[in-house]
């Protein structure tokens, strides 16, 4: 539901973020940068509310970046064992989105971190509702988060059948 030139933004948009987040803050390998037409989710974890805070400044200040929606946790570093847990849970998330046959899964960009699955896209009010059901009966899953844009459900069927005929 994205344009291509959203998309693309998107990609600079997390590509600038990273970069700027490294020289500026000294633990960013714990920081998550996710774009989703220009609307930005952090997550992960910094070491003190000064890098949260200072995380949030430098992402809001990057061109073409509507809103920040920060969820960075002040924890340090999460071990390889709840890496690989949310590398699990987001697959779950995502096959059951997949599986849902209302829902178009290819519309929703799945993050988890910490077993909090944070949902984004351009979605209707009803896909939200949804996706965000289907979401928090995965196995694993202790909170889940929308980050959702939202929009019609006519704008969802065109921009669907958009796509189809693509």
């Amino acid at each position: 539901r994205r344009t291509i030139g959203a998309q693309t933004e998107d990609q600079e948009i997390e590509l600038r973020a990273r970069g700027q987040l490294s020289q500026a803050i000294e633990q960013s390998s714990g920081i998550s940068v996710t774009s989703y037409n220009r609307k930005v989710l952090l997550s992960g974890q910094v070491a003190s509310t000064q890098d949260k805070a200072r995380a949030e400044q430098i992402v809001a200040a990057l061109p073409n970046v509507r809103s920040v929606h920060n969820e960075l946790q002040v924890l340090g570093r999460p071990s390889f064992t709840t890496t690989a847990a949310d590398t699990s849970i987001t697959a779950r998330v995502k096959t059951a989105l997949i599986e849902a046959p209302d829902l178009h899964a290819n519309t929703i960009k799945v993050v988890t971190e910490s077993g909090t699955v944070y949902l984004m896209g351009l979605v209707s009010e009803r896909e939200a509702a949804r996706a965000a059901q289907v979401a928090s009966r995965v196995s694993g899953v202790q909170r889940v988060v929308t980050v959702f844009e939202l929009i019609s459900e006519e704008e969802a069927r065109a921009s669907t059948k958009a796509a189809q005929q693509q």
